[in-house]
């Protein structure tokens, strides 16, 4: 099983993927409440860019999880940071333009930030062990 390093620990596949899935499931819940209680603004970005972009953290995460190969792994990786920042992007966006209070989403805003610092790690050494498996094919 493949484990990714968050912060000196191992964190096995099966926990990041109820990580990302716990994370979708709270993004979900924020947008349900910003479309109840939000000011038009708020419910504008959270329905057309933070549930699409806070979902797509936990399927992208399952879709690299079953690629065949190290070049498709790195391809799905980079897409998951790239959904992990916007996520981060949106909840600081929520925050600093004063449309939601920071401690209704400071947990969320946090855990986006591990899950991009995580996913890009994941992605880093994947890139450095295809360069090395290159740099030993080359020189055996």
């Amino acid at each position: 099983m493949q484990k990714l390093k968050k912060y000196g620990e191992n964190m096995p596949e099966r926990d990041l993927k109820k990580r990302t899935k716990q994370f979708a499931i709270r993004i979900i819940k924020l947008v349900q409440y910003l479309e109840e209680n939000g000011p038009v603004a708020a419910r504008i970005i959270a329905d057309r860019q933070l549930l699409r972009s806070g979902t797509a953290v936990a399927s992208n995460y399952r879709a690299a999880c079953r690629c065949k190969s190290r070049k498709d792994f790195i391809s799905k990786m980079g897409t998951e940071v790239e959904e992990c920042d916007e996520t981060q992007l949106w909840l600081e966006l929520l925050i600093e333009s004063a449309l939601v209070k920071s401690d209704l989403i400071k947990d969320l805003l946090q855990e986006s930030a591990e899950l991009t610092a995580i996913m890009t790690s994941s992605r880093n050494s994947a890139i450095n062990n295809q360069s090395k498996n290159s740099d030993n094919d080359k020189s055996g």
